[in-house]
């Protein structure tokens, strides 16, 4: 069961592995995108017909129910499948439900985890598997694997990191669980964190925040909702930035601007802008903007 781009090695791994046979995926429905809202599907439908596995996309989770009674399945995998699972279907399967959640759990439980990590400038992260229950990512673990968060790690790097690894965690730990080799270990609920799902409007930039923070930020809003702040009334997008010094600047307040970048004041230190979108607009280097939209020293930005 999944939905996410997070999901796909996941299944990929288990089709391909021997001594498993994936009899059936489940994933949530098209969903209309783009300007003419034309359904489109999800990206486990398209990694599962690429391999001519049987697709079912209930839009009630009862429903799935219904349709896996007749399937007997041995074993459920969940991966970014986005609904959690009833009690009735945990209660299914006879070796239960395993799910590859991207975080050292019990750190990061919830519907972002690699956006919350990169936000809190965390320097490790990782994948766990573990046993599911009817709570949000409260289920015993039964393994984890770790990975360095370097500096030029956004959630697109990072993502594509962990969905990989969490792929080849759960087939070393499959064949362990159902035979019985590993004692389950339950997660501690005083050092659970959570981690939300990410809206649009987290990528507004408050600059009275400090620089570190608004360059974390960005990389855990890359791709997706961005970093933006606005600029007479319109919206702008900082595409790529960096701390920088900029001494004696308020929050939101343009000092140098010119080919090495824009410049702007936060609550401390300063913010570096190499590359940008006005509303509208292409995206452009700081060199580039700055030729059609000049920002003089003092520009406030928000």
């Amino acid at each position: 069961m999944g939905t996410a781009d997070f999901a796909c090695p996941s299944l990929a791994a288990l089709d391909d592995a021997p001594g498993i046979e994936v009899i059936a995926v489940f994933t949530q429905p098209d969903r209309p995108k783009g300007r003419q809202l034309i359904p489109q599907p999800p990206p486990v439908k398209r990694e599962a017909a690429s391999r001519r596995l049987p697709v079912h996309q209930p839009e009630r989770l009862r429903d799935n129910r219904r349709l896996l009674e007749p399937l007997a399945p041995g074993l459920i995998v969940v991966a970014a499948y986005g609904q959690i699972l009833p009690q009735p279907i945990l209660d299914l399967p006879p070796h239960g439900c395993l799910n590859v959640h991207g975080s050292l759990l019990p750190a990061y439980r919830g519907a972002a985890p690699i956006q919350r990590a990169l936000l809190d400038g965390q320097a490790e992260t990782g994948v766990t598997i573990m046993q599911m229950d009817a709570g949000l990512d409260t289920g015993a673990m039964l393994s984890k694997t770790a990975t360095p968060i370097g500096p030029s790690d956004n959630a697109q790097t990072l993502h594509d990191r962990l969905a990989k690894l969490g792929a080849a965690l759960l087939l070393e730990t499959i064949p362990r669980h159902v035979a019985g080799d590993i004692t389950p270990e339950p997660q501690n609920d005083a050092l659970a964190t959570h981690a939300a799902k990410v809206t649009r409007d987290m990528g507004r930039i408050d600059w009275s925040q400090p620089a570190t923070r608004l360059c974390n930020q960005a990389r855990a809003f890359t791709p997706w909702p961005g970093l933006f702040t606005r600029l007479d009334g319109k919206r702008l997008k900082l595409l790529e930035v960096e701390p920088a010094k900029g001494a004696g600047l308020g929050p939101g307040c343009v000092g140098q601007a010119d080919a090495d970048g824009i410049v702007v004041g936060c609550g401390d230190g300063a913010l570096r802008i190499t590359r940008l979108q006005k509303e509208g607009a292409k995206r452009l280097s700081a060199a580039d903007f700055l030729a059609g939209n000049p920002l003089p020293p003092g520009t406030q930005l928000g």
